[in-house]
């Protein structure tokens, strides 16, 4: 099979450029980038993100714009758009105009039974990257951003979010609060709003973010994660107030988890003193201490604390023997 083999011999040779200097590197480098076949574009485009070679940048342009014309067959599965858009974000690529395109971009190929759009990982790399660019200001990056909030593809949502909390700006903060108060997603995406509103907004924000505890469901569950990991007392007294006034076994369960999460001092003296009086959450509270990392001092006084009780005890064990 020559074919195969020279197309081996190609990525060989490319992976051989990593041991030369950067002056031998150029003229190879921009032949790979100005290959018909997108894979080979993508490996030559990985190697200049890798090597951090900035004087490629024209030539990723190049090559990236030439990929958009007919891109299910010179692109297909975004290799080649991938890798260059990746490379130019590593790189701080200032200028919006190609992260925009990659925003934009829905690539539409065959798949069993129909047809499905392989451009996800591209939105979601350039949302992120279009955040980097200073020629934008906040209200152009939301306005570039918000639509991409409904995208068909959960994890551009997800990666659109983590673009919005980048802005940190009070307008970035108002759209996702909008999104989370709309709740009309999956919990995934709802938790990744209420820890960006967390990380942009501080501890103030834990008392709105608690209102989404009510619903105590899944998404109510990423509520208590985003709200432990803020890793503060008032994230703890928050989670503590939930439990005092739930019923539901598993809501509870969820609780007793992030309030272990938060890390707290009293927090860890709460869960101790339910294993203690030997609540109904002395279990859970033993499962979420152990799946919080706990240092050697604090397995002893677990270990200490159950060693009166036999149904604690074994609890105990069994876990320790499948950690």
């Amino acid at each position: 099979m020559p074919g195969k083999r020279k197309f081996d011999e190609q990525l060989a040779a490319l992976d051989a450029l990593r041991t030369v200097p950067d002056e031998a590197r150029m003229a190879p480098l921009r032949k790979a980038l100005n290959h018909q076949n997108n894979f080979i574009v993508a490996k030559a485009a990985d190697l200049t993100r890798e090597l951090h070679l900035v004087q490629l940048i024209p030539d990723l342009l190049t090559a990236y714009e030439r990929f958009f014309h007919t891109p299910e067959k010179t692109d297909p599965q975004c290799w080649a758009k991938n890798a260059i858009s990746r490379a130019l974000a590593s790189m701080e690529y200032q200028e919006p105009d190609a992260f925009l395109s990659g925003l934009r971009h829905i690539q539409m190929e065959p798949v069993w039974g129909g047809r499905s759009d392989t451009a996800g990982t591209l939105r979601g790399t350039c949302a992120l990257a279009l955040v980097q660019c200073r020629t934008l200001n906040d209200s152009q990056l939301l306005s570039h951003l918000i639509d991409l909030l409904a995208d068909k593809d959960k994890q551009v949502r997800l990666e659109v979010i983590r673009a919005i909390e980048q802005v940190a700006s009070p307008s970035a903060t108002l759209v996702l609060r909008v999104k989370a108060v709309l709740a009309a997603d999956e919990p995934e995406i709802l938790g990744a709003c209420y820890g960006a509103i967390l990380s942009v907004e501080g501890l103030r924000a834990i008392s709105w973010v608690s209102q989404f505890l009510a619903s105590q469901d899944d998404a109510a569950a990423e509520a208590a994660l985003a709200i432990s990991g803020t890793r503060s007392g008032e994230g703890f007294d928050c989670l503590k107030q939930a439990l005092l006034a739930a019923n539901d076994p598993w809501w509870r369960s969820v609780l007793v988890s992030a309030i272990a999460l938060t890390r707290q001092p009293a927090a860890t003296e709460f869960l101790l003193d339910q294993i203690a009086d030997e609540s109904p959450d002395a279990e859970g509270a033993i499962d979420a201490i152990l799946r919080a990392v706990p240092s050697p001092e604090l397995i002893r006084r677990l270990e200490t604390l159950v060693s009166g009780n036999p149904r604690l005890a074994r609890h105990l064990t069994q876990l320790q023997k499948t950690s």
